[in-house]
């Protein structure tokens, strides 16, 4: 009886650890696609069963003060510190899709999805169109 409990403990914290490890909230570093630095640091939130991203540290502090010039509307001349650069994603089977995700640099905005690959690596495709048509970064979890 007490191994029977035990095992169920076991198996119900297995279930909840793993479940945590399956998501893409939380920090995230950015990296350059040319360079492969890591440039920022988004944290990716949930709000009314979407998700989305703030750029919440910019690493290169000569950039930390920089502003959105080729943003449109609200967002044009904000800091890009702050400023909320993924929306309206949803869970869609093992990925989130249908929102946005905001180039600061240029002032774009692409379609967007998100695909974890592995627990600490997340895949984020900005796309025009058809899926085909974009590029996919690997942002990694902070820890």
């Amino acid at each position: 009886m007490k191994k029977k409990i035990l095992y169920s403990v076991i198996l119900v914290i297995a279930v909840i650890v793993s479940g945590n490890a399956q998501t893409a909230l939380g920090k995230w570093k950015t990296i350059d696609d040319a360079t492969g630095k890591a440039k920022s640091v988004v944290e990716i939130y949930e709000n009314n069963g979407k998700i989305y991203g703030k750029i919440v540290d910019i690493l290169d502090k000569s950039k930390e003060d920089k502003v959105c010039d080729e943003c449109d509307g609200a967002k044009k001349g904000k800091p890009i510190k702050g400023m909320i650069i993924l929306e309206g994603l949803k869970k869609k089977g093992s990925s989130w899709e249908g929102g946005t995700i905001l180039d600061p640099n240029s002032g774009k905005v692409y379609k967007c999805s998100l695909t974890l690959d592995g627990p600490d690596k997340l895949k984020v495709r900005g796309f025009v169109g058809i899926s085909l048509l974009g590029r996919t970064q690997s942002w990694q979890r902070v820890k």
